[in-house]
């Protein structure tokens, strides 16, 4: 695959990885990690699942907008919002995996548009690219 790059972004971790420091290389977000108490953590930091699920949702959110503009399906409410829930467990073979829920909400438009726009956002959004074929993205039109 050939990716037309438009823009990068750096970001280091250290320390323990999930318990230590991860900041971007602009200096703009340090984010103080730790695991959440259901993985053994003392759950006074932020995890990577929720870095992950605050990405996605709003670059989903994004693809609801360009996806409605660009193919005239109609305009996404300014008070749309996307949830997303990411869960993390064991695999079967071994190893972790993820599978994430997400929650669209776009008041005033009628079912069948806002599902179309809910459909195509999937097939655009860079995160849903990225992470289709590997884990568990469920889609939900409240």
């Amino acid at each position: 695959m050939s990716l037309d790059v438009k823009y990068r972004t750096e970001a280091q971790a250290s320390g323990g990885g999930r318990d230590g420091v991860t900041k971007l290389a602009s200096g703009m977000l340090t984010v103080t990690m730790n695991s959440p108490k259901e993985l053994g953590g003392s759950g006074k930091g932020h995890n990577p699942e929720e870095l992950f699920a605050m990405g996605y949702a709003a670059c989903f959110l994004s693809a609801m907008r360009f996806v409605a503009q660009a193919e005239k399906l109609g305009s996404v409410p300014a008070e749309a919002t996307v949830d997303a829930e990411v869960a993390i467990g064991g695999l079967p073979e071994g190893g972790f995996g993820l599978a994430v829920k997400l929650v669209a909400k776009m008041p005033g438009l009628e079912r069948d548009t806002a599902e179309a726009i809910l459909k195509r956002a999937h097939e655009v959004c860079p995160y849903s690219n990225a992470t289709r074929g590997n884990i568990e993205v469920a889609l939900e039109l409240a």
